[in-house]
């Protein structure tokens, strides 16, 4: 396969066309932003990290019965997956309080919710990723109410997989955001990563954060933080 000219580039990671039009290279990033990009830094290792964090998790999900967008791992940074056109919603699924749900209902963080529950954002940078409901992406034509039943069912799928993989590792899987993509011929696949960028991950015991809200909060021991969870997951 031929890795040809870069066609993304996002805060974390970029993507380059293949000769196969069906498939594209992801190459993972050290770089760091939280709150909308305006904090930035980096964290030695990431690209790493997440790279074979997620497709050690789409591998598995896989197997599970989640459709998702992995192909085959190529380097330490570098991952073939199938292209897709990005569903413009962040799916967010939270299990305990803990961030912008907190601040937002004013829960003290670390609660755990009577249900797992879901939200979407609406993927703009621009327009800072603004919470919206169904009714808002139906309107704005962003998903139709078939696709989002299907991410919604997908996503709590993910979830019951996630977090009983992680407990049995001393993790928590306190929250997560997820993206989803559709196929050519319009089916709808996970896609994105799953990694502590975009999962909150505490220690089942201390309640230690080993997620990107260490680099967020200005805890310190980020590297170490990621490298644990590594660790955990995939013995390495």
């Amino acid at each position: 396969m031929k890795k040809l000219e870069q066609i993304y580039e996002g805060k974390a990671k970029k993507v380059f066309k293949t000769d196969d039009p069906n498939l594209v290279i992801v190459d993972y990033k050290d770089d760091a932003t939280a709150f909308n990009g305006e904090k930035k830094g980096t964290i030695v290792g990431k690209g790493v990290i997440n790279n074979k964090m997620t497709n050690h998790f789409m591998r598995e999900l896989a197997q599970a019965g989640v459709p998702n967008h992995y192909v085959e791992e190529l380097s330490d940074r570098e991952t073939v997956v199938k292209a897709v056109k990005i569903v413009p919603l962040e799916v967010i699924v939270r299990n305990i309080a803990a961030g912008s749900f907190s601040k937002r209902y004013g829960v003290e963080e670390g609660r755990k919710l009577a249900i797992s529950t879901i939200e979407f954002s609406y993927k703009d940078d621009a327009l800072g990723d603004p919470l919206i409901n169904e009714y808002h992406a139906l309107a704005l034509e962003l998903a139709t109410k078939e696709e989002i039943e299907t991410i919604k069912t997908l996503a709590f799928k993910v979830n019951d997989f996630l977090k009983a993989e992680l407990l049995e590792c001393g993790i928590t899987l306190v929250d997560f955001k997820l993206e989803f993509g559709r196929l050519p011929d319009g089916t709808i696949v996970l896609a994105d990563e799953i990694s502590p960028d975009t999962c909150r991950f505490w220690d089942s015991k201390t309640g230690e954060k080993l997620d990107k809200d260490r680099f967020r909060r200005d805890l310190g021991h980020v590297e170490d933080a990621y490298q644990e969870v590594m660790r955990r997951i995939m013995g390495k």
